[in-house]
Parts: structure tokens; sequence; C-alpha cells
């Protein structure tokens, strides 16, 4: 396991069995001293599980950006339970660090495989990382983040893209 997905893994494991927040390691290791956007995405039997994350970075750095999100993603996902003690064994992490994001001028600038996009429309943003599976075109990726953010399909938006490095 890649040293940020065991950093998400350890962090997650202490909180929920002891019920505190580790510290970065010390020394920071180079990839994890700079700063970026940090996705941390849990999955069960293949199944998402939690995924909580910042595109633009609210730490000083991604360590402590991983353990912000890590424990998000397992205790405040609205779309699931918080992670219980017995489901630990079973969960496998990844970590996404993102590219800073860029606006797109044509939607022929976008591959889902590829790029993450960020739809934003007013306040609302919609965010849709990059490679998931059963995401297969553009539309489909548009759509998704659009309904993640509550935008109606015919709105006017804005479109980022953004490309992540992904560490399993």
């Amino acid at each position: 396991m890649h040293p940020l997905a065991e950093l998400a893994k350890n962090t997650i494991e202490t909180y929920i069995v002891e019920g505190r927040t580790i510290d970065p390691p010390k020394p920071i290791p180079p990839e994890m001293a700079q700063k970026a956007g940090v996705f941390v995405s849990l999955k069960k039997q293949g199944q998402l599980r939690g995924c909580i994350g910042t595109y633009m970075p609210q730490c000083e750095n991604i360590a402590l950006e991983i353990i912000r999100n890590a424990i998000a993603a397992a205790t405040q996902d609205y779309r699931f339970s918080p992670v219980q003690k017995d489901e630990l064994e079973d969960i496998v992490y990844s970590v996404d660090v993102l590219s800073p994001a860029e606006k797109v001028n044509k939607i022929d600038e976008l591959n889902p495989k590829k790029y993450g996009v960020i739809i934003v429309s007013g306040y609302r943003k919609g965010l849709l990382l990059p490679d998931i599976e059963g995401v297969d075109t553009i539309e489909e990726q548009l759509r998704i983040a659009k309904l993640k953010a509550g935008i109606l399909p015919q709105e006017e938006v804005e479109i980022f893209r953004f490309e992540v490095t992904r560490y399993k």
C-alpha cells in the first residue's frame, strides 16, 4: 500500500478504534509536504463506502489534508452510515491528490478517464473525480456533476477540469 493510502488507513482505524486523531508523520515525507486538494475514497467489497475531499487545499500540507478528509469520509459522508469497527478489515483505501483546476472552454477538452470536472453555477458546485467505473462519456460525467450540485441540465455553467494522482 502506498504511504498516502496507508496514512488514510491508519487515520481511520485509529479514529474508529481509539476515538482520536493521529498526528502527521514526522518528518513529513516530500510527497506529503506540498499543498493540494485531496479526496479519500473508501470501498468495501468493490462498492463505494465513503468519499470526501477538497478540491482546494484547506490544510498546510497533503498529510493533514489526508487526515482531515479520511475521518470525514469514514464518518461524515451523508450517503452512508459511519464506518464501524467490524468493517475496518474489509475496507480498501485510495487517495487522490488533485492538480489545480483549469477552466474548460470547449467540451472536447474533457476526457472522463483522464480529467475530473467541477461544474459551477452561482454558488453551487459539483465535482466528479476522473476514471470512475461506469462513467465512460463526457456527457455522463457532466450530468452526474450537475446532479450532485443541484444544477438543472439546461442551466448555464462554468466547467473546470483537473487531473489526479491516485494512490492505493
